[in-house]
């Protein structure tokens, strides 16, 4: 039988790596606090839990006891991004956030069900300006030259910015994926003429996903560190599309050592479009995943309605960071205790 975690033998292999991951946490903080950000706490406990189509929440239940209340569902959050963008609306400036969370049905050598989300949000902050921070941020906290898996990135390097449409036409033989524009019929021919046939019951995401997947996550974030940006509208909920080509939206993720490591946008603001996107996400939920998922966050549109200012804000896997930054091989290395 293989011994618990916390048995002392399993312990001490992992404390170097620990060790590694505090220095991380003490370096990421100083790091904020220099640019002039606060350090927030939000709710673990929410009514939605998060936006993206395919994560999968862990439900609960909130029973009213002694008169506090009516009893009713609740949820782990998958990311602390719905409430911080309520503090933003309320006036709370530059933020940042260690946050746990919690994503149902993940665990890997890269994923596990409970984790850290590191985020941070600054007004007035440019979508171009959030990619500077990111670069400058990965710069500050990790050794020079970082590795998983073989994969080596030297974060001295500038790091690439390469828009979905050009990875796309580069990997995928010239494909074109904006001029699909989530229509699985276009998607299909387009693949076909690429030479990746699609399979018959695939939707326009599903074959987006296999060919990212296959071929394009494979080719980049490697020498140095890669953002790729400009996504399809149809796959960036909270984004804002892109003014010189709405078919795009202003959303990027970070690849370094062949890891994904955090996933941005320049949010969207607006309470409408908002809305008509956290309907067809549920939608979406329901169709691909038959989960019923949970009902639209009134009090977030709310606050979008009172006004949130115009943000760029990141989410960052703060535990796949911590392997890079501690040359762990999996993300149970760097956990104090990992489920068994």
């Amino acid at each position: 039988m293989d011994k618990a975690p916390w048995h002392p033998d399993r312990l001490a292999a992992r404390l170097p790596f620990l060790a590694a991951r505090a220095r991380l946490t003490a370096a990421t903080r100083a790091f904020f606090t220099g640019r002039g950000y606060t350090e927030v706490e939000t709710p673990a406990l929410v009514e939605a839990p998060g936006a993206e189509v395919h994560i999968r929440a862990f439900a609960t239940r909130y029973d009213a006891h002694l008169g506090a209340g009516a009893s009713r569902p609740l949820w782990l959050r998958t990311s602390p991004e719905l409430a911080i963008k309520r503090l933003l609306a309320g006036g709370a400036g530059p933020v940042f956030e260690l946050a746990r969370v919690w994503r149902n049905g993940e665990q890997s050598a890269r994923h596990a069900p409970e984790f850290t989300m590191l985020e941070w949000y600054r007004p007035g902050l440019s979508f171009e300006g959030l990619m500077e921070e990111a670069e400058a941020f990965l710069r500050t906290v990790c050794p020079h030259v970082v590795e998983h898996d073989g994969v080596r990135t030297d974060l001295r390097q500038p790091f690439e910015r390469l828009t979905m449409a050009d990875a796309f036409a580069r990997h995928c033989n010239g494909l074109d994926i904006l001029a699909t524009e989530g229509d699985a019929a276009r998607l299909h021919e387009a693949a076909a003429r690429a030479g990746f046939p699609p399979r018959p019951d695939e939707s326009w995401e599903d074959l987006f996903f296999r060919l990212l997947l296959e071929r394009i996550e494979p080719a980049i974030g490697r020498d140095r560190a890669t953002f790729l940006t400009h996504w399809p509208a149809p796959q960036a909920a909270l984004a804002r599309r892109d003014p010189a080509d709405p078919r795009a939206a202003l959303r990027f993720e970070l690849f370094a050592a062949g890891l994904e490591l955090a996933n941005a946008f320049d949010e969207l603001t607006d309470p409408g479009e908002q809305r008509v996107r956290f309907h067809e996400a549920n939608e979406d939920r329901r169709r691909i995943t038959g989960d019923p998922g949970w009902d639209i966050d009134e009090d977030f549109i709310a606050a979008l309605a009172h006004g949130l200012p115009p943000t760029a804000g990141i989410a960052l896997g703060f535990d796949r960071l911590a392997m890079l930054a501690a040359g762990a091989r999996s993300i149970d290395d760097v956990l104090w205790l990992p489920m068994a």
